[in-house]
């Protein structure tokens, strides 16, 4: 069994167990998450895809630890201009672990 959910923006192919990475997620370090917007669910080879998520579905994960990315440097320059900026950002993280994939309900 495995789901694709949305978190962040970002789409996720998951199956129970798993450990993602994804966008931060508001909540504390050691405590469950609902991800609700389920897009897809596999279920022994029957597949339900949603319009845009499958109702009633939801994906239970724990939340590991929050993390930061590496450093991504952003440089602009317009030439013989004398205009030079030069800056950093560093994107919030969160470690996840899937428990349960619940499939919607009949």
């Amino acid at each position: 069994m495995y789901a694709i959910v949305d978190i962040g923006g970002k789409q996720f192919k998951v199956s129970k167990n798993d450990k993602i990475v994804a966008p931060k997620i508001v909540g504390k370090a050691g405590k469950d998450v609902d991800l609700d917007r389920v897009l897809l669910i596999s279920d022994k080879g029957k597949v339900t895809v949603g319009k845009p998520v499958v109702k009633g579905a939801s994906v239970k994960a724990k939340i590991l630890v929050f993390e930061r990315g590496r450093k991504v440097t952003v440089f602009k320059k317009k030439r013989r201009k004398g205009y030079q900026i030069k800056k950093g950002h560093r994107q919030d993280y969160t470690s996840l672990m899937i428990k349960s994939i619940k499939p919607k309900t009949k």
